[in-house]
């Protein structure tokens, strides 16, 4: 079985002999960053904030496997479910979007982002999407 780094790898390659990817794919593959990009910025702020999966549920009026499942990027919340996890985690959710990045966070309500090293990641296609991504499992 190949591993995560060698499909990146190959792909890498692929793009330098100017074999382009299919628009389907790498819009696909967008959606998928930005989904990991998401559930970690939920798992950061909760975790930064010291409570539970079963917490935050309660707190957002989800269940707790629905909040283990977005924070291990398995689902694209809407805006409103956003908004409530917003509150539930008494944080603003920032969303920066440019090229083909994101920067997301849940920061607090002056502006400040509690263990900022981990929270403010940019994702996207290619090699920064896969450099840096320390994900820890999201349970609890």
């Amino acid at each position: 079985m190949a591993s995560h780094a060698r499909w990146k790898l190959a792909r890498d390659e692929k793009v330098a002999q100017g074999i382009a990817e299919d628009p389907e794919v790498e819009r696909r593959r967008e959606e998928i960053s930005l989904a990991f990009d998401l559930g970690q910025a939920v798992y950061d702020r909760r975790t930064a904030l010291g409570i539970s999966q079963t917490e935050l549920a309660r707190r957002a009026g989800m269940t707790q496997p629905q909040v283990s499942k977005l924070e291990l990027g398995g689902t694209v919340p809407t805006v409103p479910l956003l908004a409530r996890l917003a509150r539930a985690m008494e944080a603003m959710f920032r969303m920066e979007l440019f090229e083909s990045s994101a920067r997301v966070t849940f920061a607090d309500l002056d502006g400040t982002t509690p263990a900022e090293a981990g929270t403010e990641r940019a994702s996207a296609t290619g090699a920064e999407a896969d450099a840096g991504s320390g994900r820890t499992a999201a349970t609890g």
